[in-house]
């Protein structure tokens, strides 16, 4: 919770979710669709670190509709999470072994009354006693990219980006699963994908492909059989170098549209010849358009220092202190500089930090942790 206060006052891009919220598991049968998955993750972010408290959260109707269009479907989503159970090994009253089943929202609020303007339509809810309880109990905690988030367009993927964003700081960045606890983590329906090679195809697929193009990290997974059926799986998360980095911050800037055909390198490059008028007009209305998102993003690190990070910027160095697996941070920024090259001095603010993270992460990964 202090680095969910944290990440809310820098007013980034990036949230926490608690570890046990990720691994909590679908009941049977029960799983959330996509929009109600990206509608608590956005609870989440809003509760911040307050979470955890007994007290009521609150959220703009317009913040919701980012993701979606229409307030009907705002209704749906709530009902939803009041209705989805998770499950969770727990013990009787008599000592015994015990699966304990609850909902994550107790209670919610929606405005009907018609308004205009910014402020038009909030909701309003509570986390159940037993969601504060994982909230507080959580020793680890998956940092999230809000865009990224609000970009996938499969449930599953949402869910597989949230268990490799938890176990990508790890020493051990693998998560092992036999296909029981794979549907239950990613809420897959019992009577749907029974064939392997369909549940390859329909979800592990195309969840890799969306992670691997929206997330700061790529998935790979390994099969274990027995015999000729797959009992188990093997999943490995590994942070992007900085370039790659790069190319997914400008993704996930970019509309939405087009992103699968860019994903499967199938866009074509139409050129077009423009008057000088013609492009100064577009570049205006372009950045009238921008503006007022401009106020949610305040990263304000210009250019990577050529000196020592110790003396210059301090989200900069801070991040090499978390991410660089205890390496030195001048070293891990001299290999920084000299990977980027040229490209270094093109970079500045959330594109930077992204850049710098990533190139940490995978430093560590690369050397393994500092003795």
């Amino acid at each position: 919770m202090r680095v969910a206060s944290a990440l809310a006052a820098r007013r980034t891009e990036e949230f926490v979710k608690p570890g046990k919220l990720v691994e909590v598991r679908f009941v049977r049968g029960q799983s959330l669709s996509l929009t109600a998955s990206r509608l608590l993750a956005l609870m989440i972010l809003a509760a911040g670190g307050d979470a955890w408290r007994e007290m009521p959260h609150r959220m703009r109707k317009a913040d919701i509709r980012r993701g979606h269009k229409g307030n009907e479907r705002i209704v749906d989503m709530l009902e939803e999470l009041h209705r989805t159970l998770f499950a969770e090994d727990d013990r009787s009253w008599r000592g015994k072994k015990a699966t304990k089943r609850f909902p994550l929202i107790q209670m919610s609020r929606e405005e009907v009354e018609d308004e205009e303007g910014v402020e038009a339509g909030w909701i309003e809810w509570e986390f159940t006693p037993d969601a504060r309880r994982l909230i507080q109990e959580s020793e680890t905690y998956a940092v999230l990219n809000r865009q990224a988030v609000l970009g996938f367009r499969s449930s599953y993927a949402l869910k597989l980006y949230e268990v490799g964003a938890l176990r990508i700081h790890r020493r051990l960045k693998v998560w092992r699963c036999d296909m029981a606890a794979l549907r239950a983590a990613l809420g897959i329906a019992p009577d749907v994908y029974k064939d392997f090679a369909q549940l390859r195809r329909k979800v592990l697929q195309t969840a890799k492909a969306e992670i691997d193009q929206l997330a700061h990290f790529r998935v790979e997974w390994k099969e274990v059989r027995q015999g000729r059926a797959v009992v188990e799986l093997e999943f490995r998360f590994e942070a992007k170098d900085a370039p790659a980095q790069v190319g997914t911050v400008e993704e996930l800037e970019r509309h939405s549209a087009g992103r699968r055909a860019r994903r499967a390198e199938t866009v074509e490059e139409v050129a077009v010849a423009a008057s000088p008028a013609a492009v100064k007009a577009l570049v205006s209305r372009t950045a009238e358009r921008l503006a007022p998102s401009r106020p949610r993003d305040e990263v304000k690190v210009t250019s990577f220092p050529t000196g020592s990070l110790h003396y210059g910027e301090a989200e900069l160095l801070e991040i090499g202190r978390r991410s660089g697996g205890g390496w030195d941070v001048d070293v891990i920024a001299d290999a920084y500089r000299q990977s980027m090259g040229d490209r270094l001095a093109r970079l500045s603010g959330s594109k930077l930090v992204q850049s710098w993270r990533g190139f940490c992460e995978s430093y560590a990964a690369r050397r393994g942790p500092a003795s």
